[in-house]
């Protein structure tokens, strides 16, 4: 069956979304990564900037404490906490998005919330640490904090996250139906698997 549907999960620095965005223009799909963050924005009167920071990552106390200056109420909305209802404002983003016809979907557990789609390929970018920190260096420059750390850190977000909502392991390889090092394989020969797969019958 073709897939219509991409997810991309993706460890931070590995080049996840670029290869989603690629992918999305060479099969003509819509790409939702900025644009779903927009709509849970619109959806939620949250800045987009919050949305796109905190909606991939776990919650603690100083991102209640955070949470409650936005809301008022102390880091909760309709009897649930914040950062809940922001997810299940992304959860039904992303199933709207997928029934309205093919896309290409980044982060968000959007591979669990589309895990029972026949249609959908969920795929987990990967890489090494060395290719990892040089990119981000280059597209993003120095911090104050070594580029080694600033991976450990959004990952280990990202992780925390995906367990809280999914009770399953990022980056588990059985989670997917293709895990691809891009930086042994490269950004555009991930590009051009993902679109393989996706075009097979």
């Amino acid at each position: 069956m073709k897939k219509t549907i991409i997810t991309i999960s993706r460890e931070f620095g590995s080049g996840g979304r670029t290869i989603g965005h690629q992918v999305a223009e060479k099969l003509g799909y819509p790409y939702y990564d900025k644009e779903l963050i927009k709509t849970v924005a619109e959806k939620t009167g949250f800045d987009p900037n919050y949305v796109e920071e905190y909606g991939e990552y776990s919650p603690g106390k100083s991102l209640l404490s955070l949470l409650s200056s936005y809301t008022g109420t102390h880091g909760t909305m309709g009897g649930m906490s914040v950062y809940d209802f922001l997810y299940v404002v992304q959860r039904k983003a992303i199933l709207e998005v997928a029934e309205q016809g093919p896309c290409v979907i980044v982060g968000r557990c959007a591979d669990y919330i589309l895990k029972d789609r026949e249609d959908a390929l969920h795929v987990f970018i990967h890489a090494d640490e060395a290719f990892k920190a040089e990119r981000i260096v280059r597209l993003y420059g120095e911090s104050e904090k070594k580029p080694e750390e600033r991976l450990k850190e959004k990952d280990t977000k990202r992780a925390v996250n995906y367990k809280h909502f999914t009770d399953r392991t990022w980056g588990d390889c059985r989670n997917y139906d293709l895990s691809l090092n891009s930086g042994k394989l490269g950004i555009d020969h991930c590009v051009e698997l993902i679109v393989q797969l996706a075009n097979e019958e």
